[in-house]
């Protein structure tokens, strides 16, 4: 029999062990600035990403930077290249020259080089996302052969091909397959076109260079933001960022203000009652019903280029008619739709946010269908049947059970019956087909959000292959859609930008006047909280968490935050 005081011993021995071996398991405490995230990276790798990309841009937009940038009207300018020139060559394809700013380095004091475009791109092309880089000369015949499992020197030929090309260890050419008016916004946000270390990957194994990005150590991986990862703990869901010193892109410091020497970012279940222990520094308000009930006083608000719409059916009767679709949208007051349910909302009958670049005008936008109660209650006198309505099951930033069940209520005063219906599996419900063929909803609520800022990133999802699951591709034997698609194409190749707006301008109108197969119905906003001691902490309009400006400034005289209207 073990005595009471041995006992003692093994327990006190044993909690010794636990606390040892958890590590940041727990809460421990930790230097620098918090930061509870929705998500962990799952990879630090940019240039090979995965489908589940949106959970590692927070640190890859600390870390690493663009070709561009995004200025404050979320128009183009410089980032790592200083100045560019885009010509259209002799066969008809965009050639861009960029010339590389030559006081950008590496975390290690090595200088940015033409080279480690090269060599992150033709990676990007061999990752899980390789078919993001479609747009570049050649890029169609490397997937190709990737794809029917083609033997790897004849994919390392090919790669070689690919228009990419380092003129000189500052100068950058880019060759596209065809003009894209995109490309420069795309370069910008998408992190696959961020630059690769080549002077640490070039002659690594496979195997080396998953090592480098998997577990950081010895200042790798490499960086060219205001951070760096120094540790990734999987299982602890923490990933540490080091302030990086040698970054050409300081955060911009006022008097008085430091930068951050360390952020941590960790996933927790319960950071809302964290932050209100004050044992984290920044969390999103991702509960629509919570705002009701108590919004904060250190509460913000990020307007987002985002769009939240209603979809139809176009293969139910009588949704089959444009007539119909037309009529439903006329029916929504979006005004009436929001009221109450935020601090702030952005009431809209536009799929293209105002605030993005190639937008609608106010007087292209007045074009479209808009709230017209008597002219829609006319119009839907023949509208018999219920109409199902399926939206997402939970809470979550967008007050998505609020909007559906005034959708339903609106449209009952038009005559038309809607019946609700929250889905887990909302996205396999909306994919779903009848025995007969068509799918089995009749409307459903879906938020869209914009990978860049350009008008091509919000129509993509309408195209022939798009994700929309509307249907509408039989529309007119195809017609319509088929315009639509012309249009895109005039807008993605356009040679300037004016060009381009009116081109998208009425790829809109088609999408959503005369088809009618979306009723957006407003811009949705990101909440957050963030102590009052931290500076340029933010979300970004793509909704991810923006650290590239973050320092620290004394809480005392820190800006109260702005209460949301």
């Amino acid at each position: 029999m073990v005595a009471p005081r041995a006992r003692l011993r093994w327990w006190w021995y044993l909690l010794a062990v636990w606390a040892a071996s958890c590590g940041p398991c727990g809460f421990q405490p930790e230097p620098g600035v918090k930061v509870v995230v929705p998500a962990m990276p799952t990879t630090l790798d940019w240039s090979h990403s995965d489908p589940d990309s949106w959970a590692n841009y927070p640190v890859m937009l600390a870390t690493q930077r663009g070709l561009t940038q995004l200025g404050p009207d979320h128009g183009v300018e410089p980032g790592l290249a200083e100045r560019w020139e885009r010509v259209t060559d002799g066969q008809g394809r965009d050639v861009y020259t960029f010339h590389l700013r030559r006081d950008v380095r590496w975390s290690n004091g090595a200088p940015l080089v033409a080279r480690d475009f090269v060599v992150g791109w033709r990676r990007a092309l061999q990752g899980r996302e390789r078919g993001e880089m479609a747009d570049l000369e050649g890029a169609s015949e490397a997937l190709a052969l990737q794809e029917r499992g083609a033997p790897e020197a004849e994919v390392r030929a090919a790669l070689e091909r690919v228009g990419v090309e380092a003129v000189d260890s500052h100068t950058l050419r880019v060759t596209l397959a065809r003009p894209r008016s995109y490309f420069l916004a795309r370069v910008a946000n998408v992190y696959l076109f961020y630059p690769a270390p080549s002077a640490d990957l070039e002659g690594k194994s496979d195997e080396d260079v998953r090592d480098y990005f998997d577990r950081p150590r010895d200042g790798r991986p490499l960086a060219l933001g205001p951070y760096r990862v120094e540790r990734w703990d999987r299982a602890g869901e923490r990933v540490r960022l080091v302030h990086n010193p040698a970054s050409a892109f300081p955060p911009p410091m006022a008097e008085g203000e430091t930068p951050v020497p360390v952020i941590t970012l960790m996933k927790s279940e319960i950071g809302p009652a964290l932050y209100e222990r004050e044992r984290v520094d920044f969390v999103f308000v991702d509960s629509a019903a919570a705002l009701r009930i108590h919004r904060p006083d250190d509460l913000r608000r990020e307007p987002l280029l985002s769009t939240y719409f209603l979809a139809f059916n176009t293969e139910k009767a009588p949704l089959d008619r444009p007539e119909v679709r037309r009529a439903l949208s006329r029916a929504l007051d979006r005004e009436a739709l929001l009221a109450g349910l935020l601090p702030a909302a952005r009431p809209s009958h536009v799929l293209l946010p105002p605030e993005l670049p190639g937008a609608a005008t106010p007087e292209q936008a007045a074009r479209l269908p808009r709230y017209a109660p008597e002219q829609a209650r006319a119009e839907l006198a023949g509208v018999e049947r219920p109409l199902r309505l399926v939206y997402r099951s939970g809470d979550g930033f967008v007050p998505e059970v609020a909007i559906a069940e005034r959708v339903a209520a609106q449209l009952a005063r038009v005559g038309v019956r809607v019946v609700l219906e929250a889905r887990s599996d909302f996205s396999a419900e909306i994919a779903r087909r009848s025995a007969q063929g068509p799918r089995t909803y009749d409307l459903y609520l879906r938020r869209l959000g914009a990978d860049y800022a350009h008008p091509n990133t919000f129509f993509t999802l309408f195209e022939r292959e798009g994700n929309h699951q509307t249907g509408w591709e039989t529309q007119a034997g195809g017609e319509p859609l088929a315009r639509f698609e012309r249009l895109l194409e005039a807008g993605d190749s356009a040679p300037d930008e004016a060009t381009a707006q009116a081109s998208y301008v009425q790829a809109q109108e088609v999408l959503v006047g005369e088809q009618a197969v979306i009723a957006p119905l407003y811009h949705p906003d990101r909440y957050y909280r963030a102590r009052s001691r931290l500076r340029g902490l933010d979300v970004d309009p793509f909704n991810f968490l923006a650290l590239r400006a973050l320092r620290l400034g004394a809480a005392s005289d820190a800006p109260r935050a702005e209460e949301p209207p």
